[in-house]
């Protein structure tokens, strides 16, 4: 579970009264208003939820080593057109001059980046061709460049982006940044692609601890991985062979989705509703690219199983 503190820190800057004992966080505000904010690391939910809160405080806010991803300025965006005064966004330091009310508006949401570079590693794991259409390349070029060094062909134009991987995958290794760095979200279904590589991979989480849950399950389908504190190294196997695995958060779920359609054989994934929080009709797309996968009820829990495509 990811921590909130930063959160919890922003709210109390801006005066709200914050109360986070037994495990339950409430929160109140007569009234808000402007302050400098010091995060003390980058997080993007908590620029997110400070600019959110700030954009109707009275006064200037400043938030100090904001997050820089492109939803963080898609986000300023929707709010300036609704009434909002937001500066810096995409910068590490964002103003805000707070404004009595907002107004409705029409507003177009950028594409998701982490579902794109989802889709881009599973094309490439399962050596397909595959177009991504409506995403926007510039977001995903540390995501195209270690493609590219891996040995896959990676092409763009416009809001298209084409994947394509004839031959064998080369190990690299991938170390996690804040954007434009490599997406900590995209680590674990890069690892699921690495773990069919030739040679030895090291994929180094420094963004958030206990990240690597995924690969306990992928050595129930063959892999070989061993982590020691931040850094996974991953040797590269032939292939996977399909097996029953769970997912214990999203990420870990998008990267046993992956692994299962790379394996031979039938996997048996459980804990899909955690996929299905962040991916919507996951298995329609991938069916429609030719994924053996369907989604199976059983009472107690929904299960997705997976077949090799190739």
């Amino acid at each position: 579970m990811r921590p909130i503190d930063q959160h919890l820190k922003g709210f109390r800057a801006l005066g709200a009264e914050v109360d986070d004992r037994f495990g339950l966080v409430s929160a109140k505000a007569a009234r808000l208003s402007g302050a400098e904010i010091f995060f003390d690391l980058v997080t993007v939910g908590g620029t997110i939820n400070v600019m959110l809160a700030a954009v109707r405080a009275p006064g200037n806010t400043t938030i100090h080593n904001a997050a820089k991803e492109p939803h963080i300025v898609d986000l300023a965006n929707f709010l300036n057109s609704m009434g909002a005064r937001v500066k810096g966004a995409g910068t590490d330091v964002i103003r805000i001059r707070g404004v009595q009310r907002l107004r409705g508006c029409t507003y177009a949401v950028i594409p998701d980046q982490i579902e794109t570079g989802t889709l881009m590693i599973a094309a490439a794991a399962t050596h397909g061709d595959v177009c991504v259409h409506g995403c926007i390349p510039a977001h995903m070029e540390s995501l195209s460049a270690k493609l590219l060094e891996m040995g896959v062909r990676v092409d763009d134009e416009d809001d298209v982006i084409r994947v394509r991987s004839l031959g064998g995958h080369r190990a690299v290794n991938v170390k996690t940044q804040a954007y434009p760095g490599f997406p900590t979200d995209l680590q674990a279904p890069m690892s699921a692609l690495l773990s069919t590589a030739a040679g030895a991979s090291t994929v180094t989480e420094t963004i958030f601890d206990n990240r690597f849950s995924h690969l306990n399950e992928m050595t129930r389908m063959g892999a070989r991985a061993h982590v020691a504190d931040r850094t996974a190294v991953i040797e590269g196997m032939p292939c996977l062979m399909g097996a029953p695995v769970t997912a214990m958060n999203l990420r870990a779920g998008a990267a046993l989705v992956i692994a299962g359609l790379c394996a031979g054989g039938e996997t048996v994934l459980e804990g899909v509703n955690y996929i299905e929080r962040g991916y919507e009709k996951m298995v329609a797309k991938l069916s429609a690219l030719g994924a053996d996968i369907k989604s199976v009820f059983v009472p107690d829990e929904p299960q997705v199983a997976t077949r090799d495509v190739g």
